[in-house]
């Protein structure tokens, strides 16, 4: 009589020699103990497939800018204003009368006798000022009358109305015979900006018992991290994942305003820098390249003109408004219908201005105008797990955000400011990061150990806990050199 084993296993002997009866023999389907398949492992694949390719998004701010240290909570840095006067926020308001708007803080720089250049949508007018308004206030006056009208808005030759909008500049003075002169003196004035750093921290946890397991899976990342133990992978990748933080942080902080409820402060980071302190191109090329992508990108050529016209610059783009500027260029470079012959001033001199070079689809460089720009795509804006989330599905509500940020245009060279610290002139690069650090302690990229494994010895906690931290802060100088490209 046929006995089963204890706790039931399937196997039961059989009084017959060489019968194949269901309770003798392993099944490769059952799903119970006469699983034969449940014997052996399966086939494996020792190696991680590394299908995400190179996963970390860092590297932008090495490439454009350079690391240095402070002592204080804050940096402080001042940056000179235009040389010359000019308002462009003013409002006819009478035949002899312009009301200016000011920004909180800014001074009247207008003086009796200046002269001036009043512009408008009906035309433009040199005038000389009568009067200025003595008291302060955001909105001030000036009494003009013209050189060749009678007056502003009644008279002959007057061309503009009540409550126009006008723009005006200084371009000298005149002054009788024998006159003395009591114009006061314009004292030069500088605006001052100011960042506090943040801190930054990540942590990793390992329980000793995990560090002694050997795992089936061969793992590498890319610091060079490799084995079969998990936790080193673990741990790798969570220094990757901090020291990219670093970055990001630098580019995506914003400083809470007094909406905000935030506990923290932030910082000022580059993206904010930019809208608040810089120029901002929306829509560039959205039809993709042609006419209207070299229109627009001329639209940039006169901004920059207006700005402190930086010869070099460089441009970090995504994917949509990378193959837009190639289109661009290979468009312009094609000589199409609508362009005189092509004649619209555009080179390649770092393609030796040869069309078999430049027409590659794959641009690293091109000069247009006086300017040279240097392009590269910047893997933060492409990455699906960035700023690339906000295009993954065309269906989404998320595609059709506007103000998505597509690139950004950094000026190269460095720019002279004046240090509150130093109390001197001093060059620096556009966009630098400034960390805490002292002789006692340096909190640009720290990380320890605790615990009773791992080699640190710390406490009785039976882990190993590794801990990261950085203070610090960026510097946008000169954001008015600077472009940012949003959809």
């Amino acid at each position: 009589m046929a006995t089963s084993f204890t706790g039931g296993t399937g196997l039961q002997p059989h009084p017959i020699k060489g019968a194949a009866l269901n309770e003798n023999y392993l099944s490769f389907t059952g799903t119970t103990g006469g699983n034969f398949a449940q014997q052996y492992l399966p086939e494996l694949y020792e190696a991680e497939v590394e299908r995400y390719g190179n996963r970390t998004i860092g590297g932008f701010l090495r490439m454009v800018g350079a690391e240095m240290p402070m002592s204080s909570d804050q940096v402080v840095w001042s940056e000179q204003n235009r040389l010359h006067i000019g308002y462009k926020d003013a409002a006819v308001t009478s035949n002899t009368r312009i009301t200016i708007t000011l920004d909180p803080g800014e001074k009247l720089a207008l003086r009796v006798l200046d002269l001036i250049v009043v512009q408008g949508a009906a035309g433009e007018l040199v005038c000389e000022v009568t009067a200025v308004d003595p008291a302060s206030g955001l909105t001030p006056y000036v009494d003009v009358k013209p050189y060749e009208a009678a007056g502003l808005t009644t008279g002959n030759g007057s061309i503009f109305t009540n409550l126009d909008k006008i723009s005006l500049f200084v371009f000298g003075s005149e002054h009788g015979k024998g006159s003395i002169s009591t114009q006061e003196t314009l004292q030069p004035s500088f605006t001052k900006f100011d960042n506090k750093p943040m801190i930054i921290r990540d942590e990793f946890k390992v329980n000793g018992s995990d560090t002694a397991q050997i795992g089936w899976v061969e793992v590498a990342t890319e610091d060079g991290t490799s084995g079969y133990l998990w936790y080193m992978k673990a741990e790798s990748e969570t220094r990757l994942r901090f020291e990219d933080y670093l970055e990001m942080t630098m580019v995506e902080a914003v400083k809470k305003n007094a909406d905000g409820t935030a506990t923290e402060e932030g910082s000022e980071g580059l993206f904010s820098a930019i809208k608040s302190r810089g120029n901002v191109m929306a829509g560039f090329s959205s039809a993709g390249g042609g006419t209207g992508a070299v229109a627009d990108f001329d639209e940039i050529l006169k901004g920059l003109d207006k700005e402190g016209a930086i010869e070099e610059n460089m441009l970090f783009v995504n994917r949509a408004l990378a193959l837009d500027i190639d289109d661009m260029l290979a468009e312009v470079n094609g000589s199409p219908a609508g362009y005189n012959g092509g004649g619209i001033g555009a080179s390649f001199g770092l393609f030796n201005n040869e069309a078999e070079m430049a027409l590659n689809l794959g641009f690293s460089g091109f000069r247009r105008g006086s300017y040279d720009f240097y392009k590269s795509d910047w893997k933060y804006l492409n990455d699906a797990s960035t700023r690339g989330v906000l295009g993954l599905n065309p269906n989404s509500p998320l595609a059709n955000l506007t103000g998505t940020v597509e690139g950004v245009l950094v000026p190269a060279g460095t720019s002279t400011v004046y240090d509150q610290a130093l109390g001197s002139n001093i060059r620096r690069p556009f966009l630098h990061v400034r960390y805490r650090a002292s002789e006692t302690d340096d909190r640009r990229m720290k990380s320890w150990v605790t615990g009773s494994v791992g080699g640190a010895y710390t406490s009785g906690l039976d882990a190993m806990e590794v801990h990261f931290l950085s203070e610090r802060c960026l510097c946008v100088q000169g954001a008015n050199n600077f472009v940012l490209f949003t959809s």
